[in-house]
């Protein structure tokens, strides 16, 4: 081999060496990356009773403290698109505070 073979591959080796390295952080990062959360919306009037997400109104702090099943202004979150159809024995689902 001579000295213009030798550099010309040093050369490829250095170019094949920093393609592989940015090709695993690529992957690295790809890996680290977790799946989108699923689109959720709020739904009142649809919880039980201790099982709210937050928002139970007078009185009460946030997550499981709704005092009655399917309570008018505590909200569960429900995936997106089927609160007002959720059926309770008080009434559908709600995007906005009811009155129960």
């Amino acid at each position: 081999m001579n000295a213009k073979t030798l550099t010309s591959t040093g050369l490829v080796a250095v170019a094949l060496a920093a393609g592989a390295s940015a090709a695993y952080a690529q992957s690295s990062q790809n890996n680290n990356r977790q799946a989108p959360a699923p689109a959720v919306e709020k739904c009142y009037g649809v919880a039980m009773a201790g099982k709210n997400d937050c928002a139970a109104g007078p009185g009460t702090t946030c997550a499981g403290t709704s005092v009655r099943n399917y309570q008018g202004n505590a909200w569960k979150n429900v995936p997106r698109g089927t609160c007002t159809s959720i059926r309770t024995p008080a009434g559908n689902g709600s995007l906005t505070p009811i009155t129960r």
